[in-house]
């Protein structure tokens, strides 16, 4: 199993959101709370940057990827532009979730409602080796819809 430490600071004044968690064991993402100050309406088409009270820094093996809830999505249209949106391990700034509104209704966002999702991936060290050519494959440069809809 792989693990590591992240070290989390709850910015001032946002003591009740607290720290994100997992809501069962085995989930992969800890859910993001709202830390708005004052109850957010978002309309149809509209986006918002919606803060979450807390920064943090993470090893430099380690990427934390901003997502949508899948119950949000469904059921009320609302996602997260910039999906996923990605914290690199050198930023110490407030997370922030960019909200948009897909659906057909406003949606209120109040103090303290779960909004997005938090999931850690590793990052390898990647090296670019220019050469002059590529190897051949089955699909070679066979894009968006190659194989069909």
């Amino acid at each position: 199993m792989y693990e590591a430490s992240v070290k989390i600071t709850i910015l001032p004044g946002n003591e009740d959101i607290g720290i994100p968690q997992k809501m069962t064991d085995l989930a992969s993402g800890f859910d993001l709370r709202a830390a708005v100050t004052e109850r957010v309406t978002l309309q149809p088409g509209e986006r918002v940057l919606v803060p979450t009270g807390f920064a943090m820094a993470m090893p430099d093996n380690l990427e934390a990827q901003v997502r949508p809830r899948s119950g949000l999505a469904y059921k009320k249209g609302i996602t997260t532009l910039n999906a996923p949106g990605t914290i690199d391990a050198d930023y110490r700034g407030e997370v922030g979730v960019i909200l948009i509104n897909h659906g057909t209704e406003p949606f209120i966002v109040e103090r303290g409602d779960r909004i997005a999702q938090l999931v850690f991936q590793w990052v390898p060290r990647v090296q670019f080796v220019q050469v002059e050519s590529l190897d051949d494959t089955e699909r070679g440069s066979g894009g968006f819809g190659h194989t069909g809809v």
